[in-house]
């Protein structure tokens, strides 16, 4: 009796998983990106335009959906007090990681501040997606989330399509890969390029101190914690600006310096956001030029 019910269980659950689909490049979605965070990748509720990848259900099983686009960084109580980012509502485990460091830098590098843990949160493939301090609705918060994942309070989440919540892996960024990588296989957007991973040798170095001198632009901005190029002279660091962030160790290059994780209009209000969520477009190393003179 107990094997005809296995065997039951074992077809129902394989017509709800099917087989992982591969990369195939930077496939087309339903994503906007206009308008607001709700309208890009950066809202892990969504799924890609029927047709463009994997079946929806799919996806199910490998994060919480939890039908809100801001919980999965923030929430507006109980947030993560290990990290100064505001309302922060993610694990952020205890990481080290292999820093960028070679001669030609004009200063020294630390370790990563809070400005780009946010990011790394996600993109170092340590942590689950849906890993959440806070759930939506009352009662569903652990403080011990802060910096360890636990995987029986994130399977206490029942997804709204009614899958049994202990059929979800909580993938990690580097399990997502499982599906979002190889190009051209067929299936799924190639991700590969969001995995940052923990050595951060061969992406620009964060970390790094303001350098100063004739091969670089002062920036004119100054607002607490941080120093900013202030490119319309309004004297406010505004989303549209590249910047620089005082953790403690003076002005320094962080993840968010160059990247704006909600969306910045590069034509005003409504209008589409830079690509790769960059503060300004790089239209003729318009990024690169902010910092560096050559």
């Amino acid at each position: 009796m107990f094997r005809s019910l296995l065997a039951l269980l074992t077809v129902a659950t394989a017509q709800f998983m099917p087989e992982p689909a591969r990369a195939d490049g930077d496939l087309p979605t339903k994503f906007l990106n206009q308008g607001s965070v709700g309208n890009t990748r950066h809202n892990l509720t969504q799924r890609q335009a029927a047709g463009g990848g994997p079946a929806s259900i799919f996806m199910d099983f490998t994060r919480n959906d939890y039908g809100q686009v801001c919980v999965y960084c923030h929430t507006p109580h109980g947030a993560n007090t290990t990290i100064a980012v505001p309302l922060w509502n993610r694990t952020v485990r205890a990481t080290s990681y292999t820093l960028y460091n070679q001669s030609s830098l004009s200063g020294d590098v630390v370790a990563p501040g809070p400005n780009s843990l946010a990011c790394l949160s996600c993109h170092d493939g340590q942590t689950a997606m849906d890993s959440v301090v806070n759930m939506p609705g009352s009662g569903r918060y652990l403080e011990s989330q802060m910096t360890t994942q636990n995987n029986a309070f994130l399977t206490t989440w029942r997804n709204a399509s009614g899958i049994s919540p202990s059929l979800n892996s909580h993938n990690t960024l580097s399990q997502c890969m499982s599906c979002h990588s190889n190009p051209g296989a067929g299936g799924a957007a190639d991700f590969s390029a969001a995995l940052i991973g923990t050595d951060l040798t061969n992406d620009h170095p964060v970390g790094v101190m303001l350098p100063t001198g004739e091969d670089w632009n002062e920036p004119t901005g100054i607002a607490a914690g941080a120093r900013f190029f202030d490119a319309n002279g309004d004297g406010r660091m505004n989303s549209n600006e590249i910047r620089f962030y005082d953790s403690g160790n003076g002005p320094r290059v962080e993840c968010a310096s160059c990247h704006d994780p909600h969306g910045v209009p590069m034509g005003g209000p409504g209008s589409q956001f830079a690509p790769t969520f960059m503060r300004i477009s790089n239209s003729g190393s318009a990024v690169c030029l902010a910092c560096h003179v050559k």
